[in-house]
């Protein structure tokens, strides 16, 4: 395994929807400096087991655990799972998330309760479990979205609705973990080549001319946001919703 630093060696990190995407991309950088990294997924059994091999096979440690973060009772389980296996939880990113779109006559009550379920609850019962067994120095870290300061596209209430929600969870939580010297964060990505914007997306164009840097960011720029501020050079950063985004919101 190419190290960057071993700045977590003996740090163990969980992260939610850890399989694909931006989610996996920070489970290699933080595994790649020497954290021990368990992290769930609800489908991607295959890329699951690959991403885990994969980085064993360069010498990390990694954990594959099966977890709807619909369930509260699924993501405890997670958390408690990370404990029992690496005998401590430092880091958690809540990077679970669902896209849905569709304009407010046609979203249902049923997928607004799903996104919401996801997207916010997840985030919160994660950070509550963690809240159990974390201390001093410990980080957590939630991947919101810049549609939670600009919906940008018609359709997308629900989803920006979710994505604003965290902002003020993050704030809130960072509160009540202050005093345990844990902070906690928000990293807001723009436009990202995921699964979420496939190259052959019809849209895609629009979307990058939006973007003043005009690309879609890589997640693996989003993974160095979030291994700098579960490192130590962010000790002071708590609270905060932090965007990177090509200059979408500028």
């Amino acid at each position: 395994m190419s190290m960057i630093s071993q700045r977590f060696a003996g740090r163990v990190a969980l992260v939610t929807g850890g399989s694909r995407g931006i989610g996996a991309a920070i489970v290699r950088r933080l595994a790649r400096e020497g954290s021990a990294v368990a992290f769930t997924y609800s489908a991607s059994a295959a890329k699951a087991e690959a991403l885990v091999d994969n980085i064993q096979s360069e010498g990390g440690k990694a954990l594959a655990i099966k977890a709807d973060s619909k369930c509260a009772q699924e993501i405890q389980r997670a958390v408690s799972i990370t404990v029992e296996q690496f005998s401590a939880l430092n880091i958690l990113v809540n990077n679970a998330g669902i896209l849905g779109l569709g304009s407010v006559d046609e979203f249902s009550v049923e997928a607004l309760d799903d996104m919401y379920a996801v997207n916010v609850r997840g985030a919160y019962v994660a950070a509550q479990a963690c809240s159990k067994v974390m201390s001093r120095g410990d980080r957590i870290i939630t991947i919101g979205s810049v549609a939670g300061a600009r919906s940008g596209f018609p359709g997308s209430s629900a989803y920006s609705m979710s994505k604003a929600a965290l902002i003020g969870m993050v704030r809130g939580l960072a509160l009540d973990f202050a005093p345990r010297g844990i902070t906690v964060n928000n990293i807001q990505p723009g436009p990202t080549a995921t699964d979420m914007n496939p190259a052959d997306a019809p849209y895609l164009d629009h979307v990058i001319n939006l973007v003043p840097l005009g690309r879609l960011g890589s997640p693996d720029e989003i993974a160095g946001m979030a291994a700098y501020l579960a490192s130590d050079d962010a000790s002071f950063v708590t609270g905060a919703s932090l965007t990177v985004d090509g200059g979408y919101l500028a």
